[in-house]
Formats: structure tokens, C-alpha cells, sequence
């Protein structure tokens, strides 16, 4: 039997042994690189953001450059219960952030979902930058242009604090993106996932064949808009501050690009993409402070060029290369 095939992957739900891989990666760093856990943790978050991106853009088809919207309404929605309610339960938070962007999440998409193209690329722009200057203006809720400070994060599962450290911060932004994995995951592995890439490759068609488009893009457009408020949050409770880039245009550039390093609609390029972004960001800021943009730019052109489908794309690129060539088999009839 030949397996189904999309987005370079088989149809096949089961978890292979190479999926396993980022994790074990991850508690390898966690003992071996104690000295980089804040950064680790910032990777988690970001791998977490661009998994939501992914999600809508690499499989759904859907374009935006408005994304930070929900990741920041996340950030100050646990922010703002923290400082301001005195709500420091870090669950609650989560659960709190993530509902409020789903709700904006279905709010928006209901109406932008009803465009194409630029305009639902504007549209996308307009409503980040409409929470912008709420934010910016609500500076008695918000702390505005000096960011809110004074968020204070209790123990998760009432045992492990914040450190200085960053230990407590890596393991617990690396659960919550393993929970969220599986989900997308499991998402992405059943027919609904199926039906997403097939209104990605022809929308014509899915329209044709009596599929509920709209709903479908809704759905996975909130569900993306959920993750993106739990990975704000976390990056909340991670710095225990909160400011105006969260909501910013840069954020979502940025996101983009991660996520076009790693390789779109791949599901690991969300892992490999912020990582490679984050390293060298951090690695380029301390060689060269006035001119890392550069190298970033440089290394987003190399991949572009010589990777189109991104690092993973390459790396797949590569396997097919150094693959032994085996005997045609006869085709199915």
C-alpha cells in the first residue's frame, strides 16, 4: 500500500523515532548548557509562536503579518491579572491569556476570513496595530510606552519557583510546548488537518466538493490564535514584564521570518527556525552590537537562495541525495 503524502510528511499518525529528536535535544541543553536556560526558554516560547503560525499559514493557507495581535493580547492579559488583579496563579494565567485570544481570535477571523489576499493582509495589520495604541493609551492598565512591571508569578504546581537561573522557566515553557505540539500535531495527522492542505493547494476545488471552507479556516484560525496567547504568556511570566513590542510589527516580521528559515508548513521547520534565529541573533549581538541585522539578513538570503523549502527543506534535500537508489517498483493499478 502507498502511503498518502502532504506537506512532505505521511498521512501515518504514529510518532517516528526522528520526532523525538528536539526533545531529547532539549534535556540534553537543559544539562549540559545551564548557562543558557533563559535563552532556551525565549526559543521555547518562539518555537511555540511560530508552531501557531505554521498552523494557519502552512497549512491553512492563510497570510497574515498581524500576528503578534493575539501573542501580545496573551503577554498582557497574564501581565495585566498579575500586576493589576493579583491573580499570580501561573495556570491560570495561561488559561486566562489563551481564552482571551481565542476569543479574539474567532472575533476578527469571522470578519477578515471573509477577504483575500491584500486585503486580508491589511486587515490583519490594522487590527495589531489598533491593539497597539490601546495598549499604549490605557497606560494606567497597560504601563503604555514604560511597559507593566510588577507581575509576580507564584510556584508552578505550587513547588517550583522562578529561578535566576532560568531551570524552572525552560522546564516549564518546554511542557507547555509538548502539550501543544501534540495538539497540533493531532491536528495536523487527521482528516480536518487533511482537508486544511487541500484548501491550501486548490480552495476552488475544496469549495467545489461541498467542504465548509469558511468554518474550517475559522476554527484553525482561532485555535492558532490560542496558542499564540499562551505563548505570549509565557513570555510574561518568563520576564515578569511586559512591553509594547509584544504588539509590534517587528515581532511579526521576525516570526516570518523564523519560520521561512526552518521551512513552512513542515510542522519541525516551527522548531529548527526560531532556534537558528535566536542563536545567531544572540551570537551576532555580542560580535557585532551595531551590525547583527546584517548577518541575519545575510543568512535569511543564503537560505532563500539555496533552500527555498527552508533548513528543513535542505536537510531533506540532502537524505534524497546520499538515499541508495532502489529498483523502480511497478505502478499501482
Amino acid at each position: 500500500m502507498i502511503a498518502t503524502q502532504f506537506s512532505g510528511y505521511t498521512a501515518d499518525p504514529r510518532i517516528r523515532w526522528t520526532e523525538y529528536l528536539p526533545w531529547i535535544i532539549a534535556l540534553v541543553a537543559f544539562f549540559l548548557l545551564p548557562e543558557y536556560l533563559a535563552l532556551g526558554a525565549r526559543i521555547l516560547i518562539f518555537i511555540l509562536f511560530a508552531l501557531s503560525l505554521d498552523l494557519i499559514l502552512g497549512y491553512g493557507g492563510i497570510i497574515t503579518l498581524g500576528h503578534s495581535a493575539f501573542f501580545g493580547l496573551g503577554a498582557y492579559t497574564a501581565g495585566i491579572l498579575s500586576a493589576k488583579a493579583g491573580l499570580h496563579d501561573p495556570h491560570l494565567q495561561l488559561v486566562a491569556a489563551a481564552l482571551a485570544a481565542a476569543l479574539l481570535g474567532a472575533l476578527t477571523g469571522a470578519v477578515i476570513l471573509r477577504t483575500k489576499a491584500l486585503t486580508l493582509l491589511m486587515l490583519t495589520l490594522a487590527i495589531t496595530a489598533i491593539l497597539l495604541e490601546v495598549a499604549n493609551k490605557m497606560s494606567s492598565v497597560t504601563g503604555g510606552a514604560d511597559g507593566l512591571s510588577g507581575v509576580v508569578v507564584n510556584e508552578i504546581l505550587g513547588l517550583f519557583r522562578f529561578d535566576i537561573f532560568g531551570k524552572t522557566a525552560f522546564l516549564y515553557c518546554l511542557a507547555v510546548l509538548f502539550v501543544s505540539w501534540l495538539l497540533v500535531r493531532r491536528i495536523i495527522y487527521s482528516p480536518y488537518g487533511a482537508m486544511l492542505t487541500g484548501i491550501r493547494e486548490n480552495i476552488a476545488r475544496m469549495h467545489a466538493i461541498g467542504a465548509p471552507v469558511y468554518w474550517r479556516l475559522l476554527l484553525v484560525y482561532t485555535i492558532s490564535a490560542t496558542l499564540a496567547g499562551i505563548a505570549g504568556a509565557l513570555l510574561t511570566q518568563v520576564n515578569q514584564f511586559v512591553g509594547l513590542n509584544v504588539l509590534g510589527f517587528e515581532i511579526s516580521g521576525e516570526l516570518l521570518v523564523m519560520l521561512i528559515l526552518g521551512g513552512v508548513g513542515r510542522l519541525y521547520g516551527a522548531f529548527i527556525g526560531p532556534a537558528v534565529y535566536l542563536i545567531a541573533q544572540d551570537y551576532l549581538a555580542k560580535q557585532f552590537p551595531e551590525y547583527w541585522y546584517f548577518g541575519i539578513g545575510a543568512l535569511l538570503i543564503v537560505v532563500v537562495l539555496f533552500a527555498p523549502g527552508g533548513i528543513l527543506g535542505l536537510i531533506d534535500q540532502c537524505r534524497q541525495l546520499f538515499r541508495p537508489k532502489s529498483s523502480a517498483s511497478p505502478s499501482a493499478r
